[in-house]
């Protein structure tokens, strides 16, 4: 199927989101990257504006609709864990069910028309910004950082170093299945002997 790559990009973007998700702690939740600016978005709230943004997008933009409502009922992060989950599962499988038309079919995009599949890429690449904003404010909070696209400096540093791509899980069922109980993420080897960066700071 000629849109195949969207919904496998869909697939393995919404498992990065819960990987990162699975990062966090309970206690993280409060946090913002400035304490005392409300300008930026606390964990709580990039957790709510993935869940509600993606809901809203895929109802009103793409005809998509699920079984739940965007938020769980108690809002804490094994929750919205468990409801991305699911909630993204059944687009997924809508996204699967649709044919070629489909997607080359158009839709109103906020105050313009484009195609469903154009829709798809903005939306997973919406995702894909609010997700970096949360890998950002793990370093914030010296938490270490499994791979999610590749290599960081805790799973080796640089790929040309020959760095290890380390998940925290292989697949959503075992990252449920740990987070339930109380975290089984990989272990990660560390940085190495050389530095995570082109450009490590002179001493």
């Amino acid at each position: 199927m000629r849109y195949g790559f969207l919904v496998e990009t869909y697939e393995t973007e919404r498992l990065k989101v819960l990987g990162v998700w699975s990062m966090f702690r309970d206690e993280d939740l409060p946090v913002r990257p400035h304490a005392t600016d409300r300008r930026g978005r606390s964990v709580h709230e990039q957790m709510v504006h993935q869940c509600v943004g993606e809901d809203v997008w895929f109802r009103s933009m793409l005809g998509i609709e699920v079984s739940r409502p965007a938020l769980p009922e108690v809002e804490r992060r094994l929750d919205f864990i468990e409801r991305y989950a699911a909630s993204s599962a059944e687009r997924l499988d809508a996204l699967r069910a649709r044919p070629e038309s489909w997607w080359e079919g158009e839709t109103r995009f906020f105050d313009t028309i484009r195609l469903r599949a154009w829709v798809v890429v903005r939306r997973i690449a919406h995702t894909a910004h609010h997700r970096g904003q949360q890998m950002a404010m793990l370093r914030m909070l010296d938490r270490d950082l499994h791979s999610n696209y590749g290599p960081t400096a805790d799973t080796g540093g640089l790929a040309q170093n020959r760095a290890a791509v380390v998940y925290a899980y292989p697949d959503l069922e075992r990252l449920l299945a740990g987070e339930l109980g109380g975290g089984r993420k990989a272990a990660l080897p560390g940085p190495g002997d050389r530095p995570p960066t082109e450009r490590p700071a002179l001493e």
